[in-house]
């Protein structure tokens, strides 16, 4: 998968998992690791899929209707891509937090939905519901903070909501952050993520 590694300067801190939104790249979420933690090492991908052109992690039928087949395929894609980029980078498979933003946030949320060992934690911005009626894993122990919009026309607020319930009942700490920007990644958002890492991370 293309991406981009910048090793940190402190490598007890988590990798800290940048992942786009629909038509982004691997630099786009750049400038929100450094808000986060300007001390962990990063690795930004860039998803597999080309939707019109546009890079995506997975394939939709329309919008807000996910291609399951695909979702599931590239999950574990990018769930093994993680285990590669580990060992050549060196750092801790164990200590990865998602920073993810619509299509990126949900590739994110399906990885937890699929694998308790995943991610150590998530900071997702604007995602969706992965799957639904599916057995989750264990994630005791995760941490994840879903940024969410009350007016969002992608992603209903009853859907992030909904969310956050299946997030917690397979045992996740769960903070849900509301803003009124729509579909729109705010400045405020990111400030609060960066401030909930601090205290929860």
């Amino acid at each position: 998968m293309k991406h981009i590694f910048e090793k940190g300067k402190d490598s007890s801190k988590p990798t800290l998992l940048l992942l786009h939104g629909t038509g982004g790249n691997e630099l786009d979420l750049l400038p929100l690791a450094g808000k986060i933690d300007e001390d962990a090492s990063v690795l930004s991908v860039r998803g597999n899929v080309s939707e019109n052109g546009m890079p995506r992690f997975f394939r939709r039928l329309a919008e807000g209707v996910f291609d399951e087949e695909d979702l599931i395929f590239r999950t574990k894609e990018l769930y093994e891509f993680l285990d590669e980029a580990a060992e050549n980078y060196g750092f801790d498979r164990k200590n990865i937090v998602a920073v993810g933003y619509s299509n990126g946030a949900n590739i994110a949320a399906s990885m937890m939905f699929h694998y308790e060992d995943a991610l150590k934690a998530s900071i997702l911005h604007h995602p969706m519901v992965p799957r639904r009626g599916m057995e989750m894993p264990n994630l005791d122990g995760s941490a994840v903070f879903i940024g969410a919009g009350t007016n969002d026309p992608i992603c209903p607020a009853q859907e992030s909501e909904e969310l956050k319930a299946l997030l917690e009942q397979a045992g996740a700490k769960v903070h849900l952050h509301w803003e009124n920007m729509g579909h729109q990644l705010s400045f405020n958002e990111v400030e609060e993520a960066a401030k909930w890492y601090k205290q929860n991370i």
